[in-house]
C-alpha cells in the first residue's frame, strides 16, 4: 500500500512538472505542484512552486495560505503572518487565513489576538473544526472554562471523530468540574489514537473518586 502511494505521488508529481513546463503561466499548475511537493516533503520545491503561482497571479490567496503554512512550520512566524494577511486582503472572507493567524498569535502567546482571529474564522466558516478546537485551547489557557466547553462542543459537532477534539473537551470539562463526562471524552480520545497526557489522566482519575 505504501509503495503504491509513493508511486502515485511520483506519477502525479511528474505530470504536474510537465504541465508547468508546458504552461509556464498556469497558476493552478504551479499551485497544485506546490501542494504535491508539500505532501512529498519537498519543502524547498514547494516554496518555489507556490511563489511562482503568486508571481503569476498576485491574487492567488490559496497559494499565499499554503505558503504561509510552510513558513509557520519552519518557525518563520513573521513571514507566515505576512502571507496570511495578504490572503485576507485579497479574500476578506478567508476563514482558513484567519484561523492561521490565530495559530500565529497563539504561538506568540498573544491570546486575545488569537481569540479574535479564531472568532473571525468561525464567523466566516462556522464548520471550521480546527478553529473551534484551537479556540478551545486558548480559552482554557485563559481560564474561560465555560466558553471553552462551548467551543469544544462546537468543534466536535463539526468533526465528531476528532481525537484532539475529544481531548480538548475532556480538559475543558475537567476545569468545569464535570469529571464523569470528561473521563468519557478522554477515553474516546485515546480510542481514536490520541496520545493522552498520563499526568492529566491520573489527575482526572483521582477526581473521579466518589463520583458516580
Amino acid at each position: 500500500m505504501v509503495e503504491q502511494l509513493q508511486e502515485d505521488l511520483s506519477r502525479v508529481t511528474e505530470e504536474l512538472e510537465n504541465k508547468c513546463r508546458e504552461h509556464p503561466e498556469s497558476v493552478m499548475a504551479f499551485h497544485h505542484l506546490g501542494l504535491v511537493y508539500m505532501k512529498a516533503g519537498r519543502v524547498a520545491d514547494a516554496i518555489k512552486a507556490l511563489e511562482r503561482a503568486i508571481e503569476i497571479d498576485e491574487l492567488s490567496s490559496e497559494s499565499m495560505i499554503n505558503l504561509g503554512a510552510i513558513y509557520f512550520g519552519q518557525g518563520n512566524l513573521e513571514k507566515s503572518q505576512e502571507l496570511n494577511e495578504k490572503a485576507i486582503a485579497v479574500q476578506p472572507e478567508s476563514a482558513q487565513a484567519y484561523a492561521n493567524l490565530g495559530l500565529i498569535w497563539q504561538q506568540r502567546n498573544e491570546l486575545e489576538n488569537a481569540i479574535v482571529s479564531y472568532e473571525k474564522a468561525i464567523q466566516h466558516d462556522p464548520r471550521l473544526a480546527n478553529a473551534w478546537m484551537n479556540l478551545t485551547s486558548v480559552l482554557t489557557m485563559k481560564g474561560e472554562d465555560e466558553r471553552a466547553v462551548k467551543a469544544a462542543r462546537k468543534g466536535l459537532e463539526c468533526e465528531p471523530d476528532s481525537p484532539l477534539g475529544h481531548n480538548n473537551l475532556a480538559v475543558a470539562l475537567y476545569f468545569n468540574e464535570k469529571f464523569s463526562e470528561a473521563k468519557k471524552h478522554l477515553d474516546k480520545a485515546g480510542e481514536l489514537g490520541y496520545s493522552v497526557d498520563p499526568n492529566f489522566a491520573t489527575s482526572l482519575q483521582e477526581k473521579m473518586v466518589g463520583v458516580e
